[in-house]
């Protein structure tokens, strides 16, 4: 009987699949102490199916030693090789035996072995079943359902939830969005903490994201069918950018969110924590939280509990961290490059003129980084001065500043909050409302129309008030595509919030408009701001703002993208007319 490698794969695969239904089910629900040694046992099974299985694979494809997998696998072999030691083998009392002999190494183990198996899978992602779209759309549903199936575990939370409660969490989180019916840090467990955590961070990169980039990286290459379907996903110019662009994604975020979760630790003072491990995953969650501009915490009130709304030095990190996020990843990468540029020709001594300078700092990024620093600037001032005698009453001197630059960034999609937002003047609610209908940068973690559209939007008055009959700006003109795009996207938003609030309007009859419209903005934005009424919704509304999260999160422009089908160019075109518009 011929060994068939192929068949071994799938089985192995299954196998680790297998692994990872009982790694859920042995966090998610309580086990007797035979059961749990049952489990214990087929956990080490599957290790061993993940050893036999990449040693076949390296010894059938001897080619596979040369690509960057190789380093990560004879790694990860040696890890499982010493757990499999320590657990069977020796008998020793040393730090390595009690280190490897714990069960946590074993089970995270059994995760990786199902990442490292599921990337051998072939994913080709076929336009003609599903395009660029409506995969994503896909994508971001997927994980929300599998999210809100974690969240009713019943070791999960302590007390137990409703579905509808557990899919608005999970919606919220993948959406970003950080609006809560109940309580993360008391209602859910360290395991339902923990989800939602990796939801957030799922919601933020997209699980498309992760799957694509392992896959690529495993495998050393994709087909073209894929790269087509990525390139559209990243806005990737050339083929060859796409996986060096996931690459950069995965990249950036894991090190920006590594570097704040190190700022936030040093920021945090122990009294406040019951353990160091505590500490590290609160500093962790909020690192994951900020930059993906979720808004979630694992404290009663958000950021504006009484040993944590004056440490401005963590409210800067935060600040810091959520812009970053907002930027977008392209524009995160381009100023990278443009930093690289500047020191590069900072050092290097030349008696020549320059006579040629590259536009290293594209169109996208000038735009996004004037929007972002004019539009923050304008709702700090706005913010500091209104809400000075209100708001910022119980602060002093730097804290006002730093709090009212926190109150001003942060309805633009951060969701974060160092204040009593229902405390706030009717002025200032106001233009939060202008800030979370805005939100973030496009291609970024957050929500909202996106800066671009806004300035666009902007510029277009502009370039009617004065005659023009183009848009031009930094010595580049905007195309008409990216006009009608922006003024679609408008049109949608509000279709979108106006539905929203009629209904809730409807359902919950005892809310008043402004609490309601406030949500609906929020909802829409991905901001996670509230008047203090998400909770009190009736069930139909929760519906109804899952709804919109979910939209704000994906863009209304991308579910009508995704809904109706493309029509080719005809050679023909119709006579043009003016219309009478005022």
């Amino acid at each position: 009987m011929n060994f068939d490698p192929k068949l071994f794969y799938r089985t192995a695969f299954w196998i680790s699949f297998s692994g990872l239904i009982v790694f859920i089910d042995d966090f998610g629900f309580v086990h007797t102490h035979d059961t749990q040694t049952y489990l214990n046992h087929y956990y080490y099974f599957v290790l061993l199916i993940g050893i036999f299985s990449t040693g076949i694979r390296y010894f059938k494809n001897r080619q596979l030693v040369e690509h960057k997998a190789f380093v990560f696998d004879i790694s990860t072999v040696l890890l499982t090789l010493l757990i499999f030691y320590y657990n069977f083998f020796s008998f020793s009392s040393s730090a390595l035996h009690t280190l490897f002999e714990n069960t946590y190494w074993v089970k995270f183990a059994v995760l990786f072995t199902f990442i490292r198996e599921f990337s051998e899978i072939k994913l080709n992602y076929r336009r003609t079943f599903l395009n660029p779209a409506q995969l994503f759309i896909a994508s971001f549903l997927l994980i929300i359902i599998i999210g809100s199936l974690l969240l009713i575990l019943p070791k999960a939370t302590h007390y137990g939830i409703s579905y509808l409660d557990a899919l608005f969490t999970s919606t919220s989180a993948v959406c970003v969005t950080g609006l809560t019916v109940v309580d993360t840090g008391s209602d859910f467990t360290l395991f339902g903490q923990t989800i939602i955590m990796l939801l957030i961070q799922a919601g933020g990169l997209g699980i498309l994201t992760f799957a694509s980039y392992f896959s690529y990286f495993f495998k050393g290459g994709t087909t073209y069918e894929n790269q087509l379907v990525f390139s559209d996903m990243t806005s990737s110019r050339t083929l060859n950018e796409v996986f060096s662009t996931l690459k950069y994604i995965i990249l950036i975020t894991f090190g920006i969110e590594l570097f704040s979760g190190l700022l936030i630790y040093t920021s945090l003072g122990s009294e406040n924590f019951t353990s160091i491990s505590d500490r590290i995953f609160f500093s962790t969650f909020h690192s994951i939280s900020a930059f993906c501009n979720a808004g979630f915490s694992t404290l009663p009130q958000n950021l504006y509990e009484v040993d944590f709304k004056y440490n401005y030095y963590m409210q800067l990190i935060v600040i810091f961290t959520f812009v970053l996020g907002g930027l977008g990843f392209p524009i995160v990468v381009n100023l990278l490059k443009y930093l690289k540029y500047k020191i590069k020709t900072l050092f290097t001594f030349s008696t020549q003129k320059i006579i040629y300078k590259p536009w290293v700092l594209n169109l996208n990024s000038r735009i996004t980084l004037v929007t972002t620093f004019s539009i923050s600037i304008v709702a700090f001032i706005l913010f500091y001065f209104l809400e000075y005698n209100n708001a910022l009453i119980e602060h002093s001197g730097f804290g006002k500043i730093v709090t009212a630059l926190f109150g001003a960034t942060t309805p633009r999609t951060a969701g974060f909050n160092t204040i009593d937002t229902a405390s706030l003047a009717f002025p200032t609610l106001m233009m939060i409302f202008l800030l979370m209908w805005i939100g973030a940068s496009p291609q970024s973690t957050g929500g909202g129309i996106k800066t671009t559209t806004f300035t666009i939007a902007t510029l277009n008055i502009l370039s009617l008030a004065k005659g023009k009959s183009r848009i031009e700006i930094f010595r580049r003109e905007i195309s008409d595509v990216s006009v009608r795009r922006a003024f679609a996207i408008i049109s949608l938003s509000f279709i979108v919030i106006g539905f929203g609030i009629m209904l809730i309007s409807i359902f919950d009859k005892d809310k008043d408009l402004l609490s309601i419209a406030f949500e609906c903005f929020s909802a829409y934005g991905t901001v996670g701001l509230s008047l203090g009424i998400t909770s009190k919704l009736s069930s139909a509304s929760k519906l109804v703002i899952i709804i919109i999260m979910f939209v704000g999160r994906i863009s209304m422009l991308s579910l009508v993208t995704a809904v109706f089908k493309k029509i080719k160019h005809k050679n023909y075109s119709y006579p043009k007319e003016e219309l009478t518009i005022n």
